[in-house]
């Protein structure tokens, strides 16, 4: 079994009559790239920081490699933890490699390791430059290389994604490969969830303080049972023998033009109307399908919750 890196037992967070979060309970294993997604306010940052040590519970337990998050024992395990803040602050007067120097005396890290950080970050050609020329998408490269100072075990990446263009985004999801190759466990929220649906191993939705679902992409999929989007290209003049085959199985076309009709299809139909349009011979050109998206099961979710 995969050993259990983290390890969330009933846990609670009150502000007065605030629940910020609601009886969590949670596992993530060693090695493991979990996301945790929710709407603004859902109690997302709230438990990243009780996980950091940084607020305590109300009540419950945290453990994480072996140790209370409560108890002494757990500033040695801190150590091995890097974390990335959704607005980390940063001092606009320093250079680059400055504020990793900073960071990592704070962190009782060598600062010699800090120019390897940068360029593996991107950031090598403007380690000399003052943050406050720095865009949005280099503080955060900043940000991200902060929080792989002292070779973490375990990295928790608030909205680590903010303000990089697309090929930044790229870069940074292939650092997160090559450390998860290492055996690093790896825990972050998206508001982006497209980005991460096919690159987390499990993820966990939380809303109003709870997680209101947890598992793979695919089982909370199931677990909503939305259907699949087809999109069936034809061969002019066959529009017929394309309506007759889905007629047979109940399903109309949503939209049906230029060669092309597109139709909701349910998940235990899925196979029948395959057969259909493949027993359609030359009439059918080509078929596409589409799984519900991650957006479209947190939406699911939230419906259900309404």
């Amino acid at each position: 079994m995969t050993e259990q890196l983290i390890e969330i037992r009933n846990v609670h967070k009150a502000y007065g009559a605030v629940k910020a979060v609601d009886g969590v309970d949670l596992a993530v294993g060693s090695g493991e790239l979990f996301g945790l997604i929710g709407h603004n306010g859902a109690g997302k940052t709230t438990l990243f920081k009780m996980m950091l040590g940084l607020l305590p519970a109300s009540s419950g337990d945290i453990h994480i490699g072996g140790q209370a998050v409560r108890g002494e024992a757990f500033r040695q395990v801190r150590r091995s933890i890097g974390y990335l803040p959704e607005s980390l602050a940063l001092y606009d007067n320093l250079t680059g490699l400055e504020t990793l120097h900073f960071f990592a005396r704070l962190k009782g890290v060598d600062r010699a390791t800090c120019p390897a950080l940068l360029d593996r970050v991107g950031l090598a050609g403007a380690a000399g430059q003052r943050v406050r020329n720095y865009s949005k998408g280099m503080r955060q490269r900043l940000g991200f290389a902060q929080a792989l100072l002292g070779t973490p075990r375990l990295l928790f990446l608030d909205e680590p994604t903010n303000g990089l263009d697309p090929q930044g985004i790229l870069e940074f999801y292939r650092i997160l490969a090559e450390l998860r190759q290492g055996g690093v466990t790896v825990v972050l929220t998206s508001h982006i969830l497209a980005e991460i649906q096919q690159r987390v191993d499990r993820l966990a939705l939380m809303r109003n303080g709870r997680i209101q679902a947890l598992g793979t992409v695919q089982a909370l999929r199931h677990g909503q049972d939305l259907p699949l989007t087809l999109r069936v290209s034809f061969r002019p003049g066959d529009e017929n023998l394309l309506l007759a085959a889905l007629a047979a199985l109940n399903i109309a076309p949503s939209e049906m033009a230029d060669g092309s009709a597109r139709f909701a299809c349910p998940r235990q139909q899925k196979m029948a109307v395959l057969a259909a349009l493949t027993a359609a011979g030359p009439a059918v050109r080509d078929i596409d399908v589409h799984e519900p998206s991650l957006e479209d099961i947190f939406l699911g979710y939230a419906e259900e919750e309404a």
